[in-house]
């Protein structure tokens, strides 16, 4: 860890294609509007998250958090999906980065990477490891963390309440270099 100042889990932070900024109550029709495609949330194992009331749930839970981000188009500035950091399930000098989600036209391009770029880059000034919890048979979530440099954990997995079923997760890092 490199920063003394407190964590900053709501930062402003700009790339060559999308802005990520606090989310504000303001966001919830743009936000909601990318969350009711019900393809967003197929393989996912909140798959009924396209829904109002589930997602209303999931966007309180987001305000609540203090650590969630919305992403918008850089050169358009519509929002395109949101992501959030989390220091409440993971080990002392670790964040999470989870709860991604994307508008379908941003899916198998950069886009995705360039987000956990900037957040993988704003976390590490802070922690040793930033780590993600992906659904165990969510093999589109899985295969976007081994491109972005994920590690698997093997030893670590841990299941959450998803669509009121409980769900296995597994764990990827990804780490300070060494120096």
């Amino acid at each position: 860890m490199v920063e003394t100042t407190p964590f900053d889990a709501q930062p402003t932070l700009t790339g060559a294609t999308v802005t990520l900024s606090p989310l504000r109550e303001a966001d919830w029709d743009a936000l909601f509007a990318v969350a009711a495609d019900p393809l967003i949330w197929e393989v996912h194992p909140a798959h009924d998250r396209w829904q109002e009331p589930v997602f209303r749930r999931f966007f309180a839970d987001a305000m609540a958090s203090g650590g969630c981000l919305i992403i918008r188009d850089k050169a358009s500035g519509a929002v395109i999906g949101s992501s959030r950091y989390d220091r409440t399930r993971v080990e002392p000098g670790e964040v999470e980065i989870g709860w991604t989600f994307l508008a379908r036209a941003y899916w198998g391009g950069t886009t995705n990477r360039e987000i956990k770029t900037l957040m993988i880059g704003h976390a590490l000034r802070w922690f040793d490891a930033a780590v993600f919890y992906v659904g165990a048979s969510n093999i589109r979530s899985r295969k976007a963390m081994e491109k972005i440099g994920g590690v698997l954990l093997a030893d670590r997995t841990i299941d959450f309440d998803m669509a009121g079923v409980a769900t296995a997760h597994v764990v990827y890092a990804i780490r300070q270099p060494l120096a």
